[in-house]
């Protein structure tokens, strides 16, 4: 038997409201993770080490610095058809911009049916992880569903935070319901204390596809959403089948990390996620070679640490440093900085996320803070120490205490 034509569709048009001042300029998927990357890298990694090699992204929301970012990295050899794509909304089926994620793919049908694919395989662009989708896709095909969702295994007491698929107790491998953040879901039959929550992959047969998004395009009622109408609509067939992630084999891959997902759709799950990279043992590790996570060329020279005289000594402490960075002086602890930063004599950042060309004066102070792309720190000023200032300077600070400084912002002492 012939291996099915796969598509890869990447869900990239969402507006991350939720991330903001991180999206006030760009789209989510395009917001910088882990010093040298970008979030939709993540989904494009794992589906290219997954060898598929033909996806399209479909962008929406301020997409300019994400259809960039795509051209610039993901290029890939069109002698073998191989192609990553990002497809604006185009209102082909109306004019309107895209309803919700199903109706993105619905106005795309075009492609579809322009490939042919046996199989189609569909991901969101905003979340931390690595999968191996060949996996999901030998178990779709075996399982003869039409429809797959991927769950990931989560305590019981957080299902009111996820869409939860539950499982028909007599076929571990069909969903019976889906609920959308249920307060007193079931637990799964081999761990009454889980539930698995929606990781938003799914893998669906082509023509089953057409046909659902056709009949959903007709329904007024729905909202046109992947997980909120297209799943139920499977469910209701008896055709929706579940993959549950805990069983994904990525090579390379450890106990500690085998079944990392990280939904970074707030400023906290966005912070708690970086941190999750600098353990000495990291939750998620950056570091596996058998499965890398793929990035763009970068032209910058390495990172430079200089000073080493009695209390003006450029170090850094279990942070994350990338190419570009000069940390003159400067004290850094549990941090990320990303390329082209920019740390003078005297100033300490400590449990903090620096995007690009973030500089910090001599003697200025950063605690638990993101600063966006191009902030300046001025010498002696401080971000993060006093909630109540940042809150007066117009910072957005998070209930947990994370102050964030919009893309360019002047910070004075």
């Amino acid at each position: 038997m012939s291996a099915p034509k796969v598509l890869a569709i990447v869900l990239a048009g969402g507006e991350g409201k939720r991330l903001m001042p991180l999206t006030a300029a760009r789209a989510k998927p395009s917001v910088p993770f882990g010093g040298t990357y970008r979030l939709v890298d993540f989904a494009l990694s794992n589906l290219v080490n997954s060898q598929y090699l033909q996806v399209i992204v479909l962008t929406q929301y301020k997409s300019h610095s994400l259809d960039t970012h795509i051209a610039r990295t993901w290029r890939m050899s069109p002698l073998l058809g191989n192609y990553v794509a990002p497809v604006p909304a185009q209102q082909r089926r109306g004019k309107h911009w895209y309803l919700g994620s199903a109706d993105a793919i619905y106005q795309c049908v075009n492609i579809i049916e322009d490939e042919k694919p046996d199989i189609i395989v569909i991901v969101g662009a905003d979340h931390v992880y690595r999968m191996d989708f060949s996996q999901m896709v030998d178990a779709h095909i075996e399982s003869g569903a039409e429809f797959t969702v991927a769950g990931i295994r989560q305590p019981i007491e957080m299902a009111d935070q996820f869409g939860v698929v539950d499982v028909d107790p007599d076929d571990h491998s069909r969903v019976r319901a889906f609920l959308e953040k249920p307060t007193n879901p079931d637990g799964l039959p081999d761990s009454p204390t889980e539930i698995l929550a929606s990781m938003g992959n799914y893998v669906v047969s082509a023509g089953a596809l057409l046909e659902a998004l056709a009949a959903d395009a007709d329904n007024d009622d729905s909202k046109h959403d992947m997980g909120g109408d297209l799943v139920p609509y499977f469910v209701n067939k008896g055709t929706c089948g579940l993959y549950d992630f805990v069983y994904n084999d990525v090579p390379g891959s450890t106990d500690r990390d085998r079944d990392y997902w990280r939904d970074v759709g707030t400023i906290d799950s966005y912070y708690d996620a970086h941190m999750d990279l600098i353990a000495v043992l990291p939750v998620f590790n950056m570091y596996n070679d058998k499965w890398p996570v793929h990035q763009g060329l970068i032209t910058q020279p390495p990172a430079k640490f200089i000073h080493s005289e009695e209390g003006r000594l450029g170090h850094a402490a279990d942070s994350v440093v990338s190419p570009g960075v000069i940390v003159s002086g400067a004290t850094v602890t549990g941090s990320i900085l990303s390329p082209g930063v920019r740390l003078h004599s005297w100033s300490t950042v400590s449990d903090s996320i620096l995007l690009d060309d973030v500089i910090v004066g001599r003697h200025a102070q950063v605690h638990r803070a993101i600063l966006d792309k191009g902030v300046l720190v001025d010498e002696g000023a401080r971000v993060g120490i006093d909630r109540d200032a940042d809150i007066a300077r117009g910072f957005t600070v998070t209930e947990s205490g994370l102050t964030v400084v919009a893309k360019g912002t002047v910070i004075t002492a």
